[in-house]
């Protein structure tokens, strides 16, 4: 159940920009948060030298722009994601921060991913440089970018099997986009989600008002006499006096003019179809110290979970029990092959990470590389831009490595990467939806051995075993 937060770092009193942004740094850098740096990732950059890498930018930046906000200028973004006490290791929590990273920046600014595990709760600190890795462009932070980070991170706590906040407050984002591939509600009621999430914002006027629903991805008609409006997927617009109540278009300038009041409705649930749960092993929690209550319960809940058994094999064709025990086997066949194919994804991933990494560690040292060639090797030179000298080295040593003779370019690797990322979240939909029938399967499995006794009968086989034996 990770939560995201995003903060914009300004250069502060008494500091300058150098000072501000190694501060931040140094902070989530801290070894005795990060287990002595070893949850620790940087992207477009070494981790180790961050924040004057984060200055050579800025200054590059100027120069190439000209463009200086002075104190209002934002220096880097600090965005904070925080996961539920034991539900994800270090490792892979450190692996959601760059995902997350990569999707808001797109792959076009540096950033750093520090996992602190000194608390209770695992949780990361990304920091983002502002300025585009080809110093031209800045990242603004823009409306409603607190719940589109949100979005993007409850995808991939999805995608990893995470939980997450399963009725988050409606953004101005059309509620469809929280819903994901469940079932949506109908048009009417995603457009007053849009509205009510609109009019949260407190809009000054109804002009704004409509801005703020354009935002949030809903289609605004004012060619006719009456407003109208359309969600992304509707076909024919929907006129807005038709949404009645408090949402007619006289409605709504009340609303915002603070003369009209509404109470709070209740968002669109849609409904889950049941699942088979595992029996309940009634004798085990008497003895546990389960009172006579809690055994009238368990007794209906077994009984309710065997004629779901029953009915699912109805369902199914009247299938034999060779065929549900055959059809247990591939659903956990299935799910094995995607977890493989995942861990591959990501073995790849991180591949493609690191040789981006060190082709930008090498573009950026060439010249200084060349430089200390020319200087004949002079350690005076070397001792001078050891830190340049040592990139460079290791980028080249890394490509040997690897059997690199002509680097590729940033820009098919990002694109490479953004391929593997599409392709590891729809395996991490059909692994969900595959780890979803392999414990029903199971579960079914289960109840259905129970029913036809299995599990004594396979206990006195072993017994003739041991007999003969």
């Amino acid at each position: 159940m990770a939560t995201t937060r995003l903060m914009p770092l300004h250069v502060g009193k008494g500091r300058d920009v150098s000072t501000a942004i190694a501060d931040i740094i140094d902070y989530v850098k801290n070894p005795q948060k990060t287990d002595f740096g070893k949850f620790i990732y940087g992207y477009g950059c070494d981790s180790r030298i961050a924040d004057a890498e984060f200055l050579l930018s800025k200054r590059q930046y100027l120069n190439l722009t000209g463009r200086d906000r002075g104190a209002d200028d934002v220096i880097a973004y600090h965005l904070r994601q925080a996961f539920k006490p034991g539900e994800v290791t270090p490792e892979e929590a450190n692996q959601i921060g760059r995902e997350l990273a990569l999707k808001l920046t797109k792959g076009n600014h540096a950033f750093v991913v520090c996992t602190h595990v000194d608390k209770h709760h695992v949780h990361n600190h990304i920091i983002i440089n502002s300025t585009t890795l080809d110093c031209q462009k800045k990242f603004r932070n823009f409306w409603g970018s607190t719940w589109a980070i949100r979005r993007m991170n409850d995808k991939l706590c999805l995608e990893h099997g995470l939980s997450i906040v399963e009725n988050p407050k409606p953004s101005r984002d059309h509620y469809g986009t929280w819903l994901g591939d469940k079932k949506q509600p109908p048009f009417q009621e995603q457009l007053r989600i849009a509205i009510d999430a609109a009019l949260e914002e407190r809009p000054e006027d109804f002009s704004e008002f409509l801005k703020k629903l354009e935002t949030a991805g809903i289609e605004v008609n004012q060619e006719r006499k009456h407003l109208r409006f359309r969600v992304p997927g509707q076909k024919n617009y929907t006129r807005c006096d038709t949404l009645k109540g408090d949402y007619t278009e006289q409605a709504i300038k009340e609303r915002i003019e603070g003369a009209r009041t509404v109470k709070p409705r209740r968002t669109f649930a849609p409904k889950q179809a049941p699942k088979v749960g595992l029996l309940v092993d009634i004798e085990a929690a008497i003895r546990a110290g389960k009172g006579p209550g809690y055994e009238r319960w368990a007794k209906v809940f077994n009984l309710k979970q065997l004629s779901q058994a029953v009915i699912y094999l109805k369902e199914q064709g009247d299938m034999s029990y060779e065929d549900l025990l055959e059809k247990a086997v591939a659903a956990t066949a299935s799910f094995n092959a995607l977890s493989a194919q995942i861990k591959e994804l990501e073995s790849q991933m991180t591949a493609n990470g690191e040789l981006q990494k060190q082709i930008v560690n090498y573009a950026k040292t060439r010249a200084v590389y060349v430089e200390y060639h020319k200087a004949g090797y002079s350690k005076k030179f070397r001792a001078e831009h050891e830190t340049d000298i040592l990139l460079h080295q290791a980028a080249k040593k890394y490509f040997d490595s690897i059997g690199i003779k002509k680097l590729p370019s940033v820009k098919s690797l990002r694109e490479e990467y953004a391929g593997l990322l599409e392709q590891k979240r729809k395996a991490y939909a059909a692994y969900k939806q595959a780890r979803s029938d392999m414990k029903e399967l199971h579960n079914i499995k289960a109840n259905v051995d129970y029913l036809l006794d299995k599990s004594s009968s396979q206990e006195q086989q072993k017994d003739k075993q041991k007999s003969r034996q």
